[in-house]
């Protein structure tokens, strides 16, 4: 699943780090969910678009595989 953490993310100039401990979860979770090697739990995705003040579908793209 695409998603637009790291944009949304830098241009709030927050670190990986900053994100992660405001989600409560590790800095690796950030960067593999960013690069798309991981998709968050439905709690996750909720606190990245609280902490990163925007709604989940704008921090995610769906993309049906065919």
């Amino acid at each position: 699943m695409k998603n637009t953490i790291k944009e949304i993310r830098k241009a709030m100039k927050m670190s990986q780090d900053e994100l992660a401990k405001k989600c409560n979860v590790t800095r690796q979770t950030v960067n593999a969910i960013e690069n798309e090697k991981y998709d968050p739990t439905l709690l996750l995705a909720f606190k990245l678009s609280k902490n990163l003040h925007c709604k989940v579908d704008e921090l995610f793209i769906f993309e049906e595989e065919i």
